[in-house]
């Protein structure tokens, strides 16, 4: 007999990149479960409207991920404001598309620090406070690309691989602690994050409420693995006992490398890629430590 779903009603929950996408999606739809929710956005603005249009006593306040101080005030202003949080959903994150030759330094530590050093502290503070509760539930938005390189997303690719190794081996660390661990991998999703992509033969773009009910459903039967759409899962694991070559032709008749490399440095991309260039001010310090250790200039493609 299947469990029935765990209550979300009354329940605070935690995102972050939730003003815009799949955070924005996810906000509504966990609005419709009765939990009470807190909307963290670099974009202040972005974040106080998507709460406003959310409803439902929802907050939406600033939070740069690469900043951790930030971050902690951020999750202790939601628990001043909401109570205890339940679930942290570590959503905040950027794609850069170009070839990995040409990518600059500032576009690959930017990445790093938003996709993989953001999700690190923010499931390390979740840890602390749902240790002290008995519980909780820390969901970490990954991508299919956290299974396979995708040409043109090197860097991308390699955050998100990132993401889904720490979050198994926090998983393992948890067990028996009553703190749940999600990794949701979605394919391309329809949002500003995708703007210029095209799609794979056979697929097509998923819309962010696609996740956002697929984040729902992992809180209410939890689970690791949280492949969108299912089907992606059941592919991804049906290709790795193969030959690399054999993984190759697939790919190649899918097409699903030229889906991203075509769109580097594309005109379509613009806007997004100069917005991401901006969406993480505190790890400008970063970039210019690592700048300055620079012996050649980096090579940069247009945003």
């Amino acid at each position: 007999m299947a469990k029935p779903p765990r209550s979300l009603s009354g329940k605070v929950i935690v995102i972050t990149g939730g003003g815009r996408g799949i955070g924005k999606a996810t906000a509504h739809a966990l609005k419709r479960k009765g939990a009470r929710v807190a909307i963290g956005d670099v974009d202040a603005t972005a974040a106080e409207t998507a709460a406003a249009d959310v409803g439902g006593g929802a907050i939406g306040l600033h939070v740069d991920v690469t900043d951790h101080a930030g971050f902690t005030a951020f999750l202790d202003a939601a628990e001043a404001q909401l109570g205890p949080i339940y679930a942290v959903i570590n959503n905040a994150g950027i794609m850069a598309v170009t070839h990995f030759e040409d990518e600059s330094a500032a576009s690959i530590i930017r990445q790093i620090e938003i996709n993989l050093h953001g999700v690190i502290h923010g499931t390390r503070e979740a840890a602390k406070r749902m240790r002290g509760q008995g519980g909780g539930h820390i969901v970490n938005i990954a991508s299919v690309a956290g299974k396979a390189g995708f040409a043109g997303l090197a860097t991308y690719s390699a955050t998100k691989h990132a993401v889904v190794g720490y979050s198994e081996a926090v998983r393992a660390e948890l067990q028996d602690s009553g703190i749940e661990v999600s990794c949701v991998m979605p394919v391309i999703v329809n949002t500003e994050l995708a703007a210029g992509l095209g799609t794979a033969r056979g697929s097509k773009h998923l819309e962010a409420s696609d996740v956002a009910d697929a984040i729902v459903e992992a809180l209410e039967h939890p689970r690791f693995d949280v492949y969108v759409p299912k089907a992606i899962g059941v592919l991804s694991k049906a290709l790795v006992p193969l030959p690399r070559g054999v993984q190759d032709r697939i790919a190649k008749l899918m097409k699903s490398h030229e889906v991203t490399l075509e769109s580097a440095g594309s005109a379509s991309r613009a806007a997004y890629e100069a917005r991401a260039a901006a969406s993480a001010p505190a790890a400008d310090e970063v970039i210019e430590v690592e700048a300055s250790r620079s012996v050649e200039p980096e090579k940069t493609t247009a945003a």
